[in-house]
């Protein structure tokens, strides 16, 4: 009886998903339909998600085709990490899925909560289940994302491993303590003031606070929880190609020698074979994840744009510590 009510739930879950999706209206542009879908979160909250198609992909014409997971920016909206794509997945005929979030209380401040990690990991079948003529190759289903984006990219290739055929994650926060503890060092001018009504990093840790539960100081778990750092091992034995990008003049995530360059010395340090690439340039915050400046580029790495694509540009003025030749050997 038990098992029966299960199931049953879990057919009216299904059911409801698929539902939304059909009412659901594209959008249209010149290349790309963006397909606005509903998902229930980790909290039971109902959430959005858009779904980015090559705008010729559809019910009658609907091959297999790659799937990549993009976690949005702290505070910045599902949508908006959409128009970031451009025409991407048109021209490299790939998918694009960007989840609203919700983390343990917030929803655009989630900062790598156990929950969002988890949701991103279901993402691919959510696309399925809600667009029921999507067909995702399962063997090429990727994370990308910027700032808290690419902390939980990286937070979902630590967990998740084996769902992924490959990630990047540029200008991430890599030590959330240490990120908690530079908030107030973020320089504010007279409009952040207003916006934020006082100090932009006063208001941060605060929010910090609400979503994690405290402070570093109070809860030292929970920030470790939520770190790409505490899982260095894992992810340099996790065989999932992996590029890391970071500017040495981040305005935001402040000193990256000591986020990501140092999560990049920490993986290399475990395993010298760890197939990560990493980009360091001087671009301001996040202006690489866009499909008009170096994403593209970090795309194609991935194989995500097509042959003979040439994204050399994408570099100019980065400098490139390669991945080493292929080699992976789980520990």
């Amino acid at each position: 009886m038990q098992r029966g009510v299960v199931t049953a739930i879990v057919a009216l879950l299904a059911l409801a998903a698929v539902s939304a999706s059909l009412a659901a209206q594209p959008h249209t542009g010149s290349a790309v339909r963006v397909w606005a879908v509903h998902y229930r979160s980790n909290s039971g909250e109902a959430r959005r998600a858009y779904i980015v198609l090559p705008a010729w992909y559809g019910p009658k014409d609907n091959p297999a085709i790659p799937l990549v997971i993009s976690p949005h920016g702290r505070g910045v909206s599902a949508r908006a990490n959409v128009t970031l794509w451009g025409g991407l997945p048109a021209r490299g005929s790939f998918a694009v899925i960007s989840p609203e979030g919700q983390g343990r209380k917030l929803e655009r401040y989630s900062w790598g909560s156990a929950g969002q990690i988890d949701d991103l990991a279901k993402m691919p079948q959510i696309a399925r289940l809600t667009l029921p003529w999507l067909r995702v190759d399962s063997r090429q289903i990727y994370a990308v994302g910027g700032s808290m984006g690419g902390q939980e990219t990286l937070l979902l290739v630590a967990k998740h491993p084996s769902l992924l055929a490959g990630a990047a994650a540029l200008d991430a926060v890599t030590n959330l303590a240490a990120q908690y503890w530079s908030f107030p060092k973020l320089r504010c001018d007279k409009r952040c003031l207003r916006t934020w009504k006082g100090p932009i990093g006063r208001s941060l840790q605060s929010l910090a606070r609400i979503e994690i539960g405290g402070g570093p100081t109070a809860r030292a778990a929970a920030f470790k929880e939520r770190s790409p750092l505490t899982y260095a091992h894992t992810i340099a034995f996790s065989c999932v190609p992996l590029e890391l990008w970071w500017s040495t003049k981040d305005e935001i995530v402040l000193d990256q020698s000591h986020q990501s360059g140092a999560f990049y010395s920490r993986l290399i340090g475990l395993n010298p074979n760890a197939n990560v690439a990493a980009f360091v340039g001087t671009w301001r915050h996040s202006a690489e994840m866009h499909a008009s400046r170096r994403l593209p580029y970090a795309l194609a790495r991935l194989g995500l744009m097509p042959p003979g694509f040439d994204g050399a540009w994408g570099v100019e003025g980065t400098r490139l510590l390669p991945a080493p030749q292929p080699s992976c050997s789980a520990a």
